[in-house]
């Protein structure tokens, strides 16, 4: 691993780079920080996808890709004379320090839940109204009900035990069994999976994580039903549902 010293060379190199592309790079000169918030969102998608696919090699590009995005936001915020780079590294150096007292000061925790607690504290100490204040509005559905339920936690509202957010989740699915109306079966359908979101954040499982498995896991395997059938000279959407399934076992034999 390189040294302290070379990890600075490595990031005033970038700030130097994020520099001359803004002095001479037409695309560079004409971006706003309003345009590169999609490209951003973008970026972190990529990394989100190399991280659960394990390569490390892949994970190091895309997060090469997310600090020059912050680089970038940073040069704006210093020619609109609103922050550079120092006043944002600062900042967040400033919050750790605050939001960790257990570390920076004299408080003593007990573990990592009682961390996360004194974290959400400390945020309404600071003038936040609620918890939940700091969920972006933006976050895809699934990882917002994540992230909500965590904050939660974080004041005290959770579950006595694991048998208790299980019997949460079957009473929502008799809930949406037992009703007939579509709009009302679709408020309870969102109420089947916030309570199975809530038993896998309890579990340890990160729900968003364990779906996309899945999603790879069905594009792997639907992939391969539609190579086996050209090979075997057959119309993939011609075959019969019987026929169909007889592929996915197969398929199933070889990605798991």
């Amino acid at each position: 691993m390189n040294s302290r010293e070379a990890q600075l060379q490595a990031f005033d190199r970038l700030l130097t780079i994020m520099d001359e592309l803004r002095e001479q790079c037409p695309w560079d000169r004409k971006q706003t920080m309003e345009s590169l918030r999609h490209l951003t969102i973008e970026e972190v998608y990529e990394l989100g996808d190399a991280i659960l696919d394990e390569d490390l090699e892949e994970v190091k590009k895309e997060l090469g890709d997310v600090f020059l995005h912050l680089v970038f936001y940073s040069k704006i915020g210093s020619e609109k004379k609103a922050f550079d780079i120092a006043d944002v590294l600062n900042s967040v150096c400033e919050k750790l320090i605050h939001r960790h007292p257990h570390i920076y000061s004299d408080v003593e925790v007990a573990d990592e839940d009682e961390v996360k607690r004194n974290w959400e504290k400390l945020k309404l100490k600071e003038g936040k109204k609620s918890v939940l204040e700091g969920v972006p509005k933006g976050l895809p559905a699934m990882v917002k009900a994540f992230r909500m339920q965590e904050k939660a936690k974080g004041v005290g509202f959770e579950f006595d035990n694991v048998e208790d957010v299980l019997a949460k989740v079957k009473e929502e699915i008799s809930e949406f069994e037992a009703e007939k109306d579509s709009d009302l079966m679709e408020k309870e359908m969102g109420d089947v999976f916030f309570s199975l979101i809530n038993y896998a954040r309890y579990i340890g499982i990160n729900p968003e994580n364990a779906l996309e498995r899945t999603n790879q896991k069905f594009i792997k395997r639907f992939q391969k039903m539609e190579e086996l059938s050209k090979e075997r000279n057959l119309v993939f959407n011609e075959l019969s549902l019987a026929e169909q399934d007889a592929l996915w076992n197969e398929t199933k034999k070889d990605i798991n």
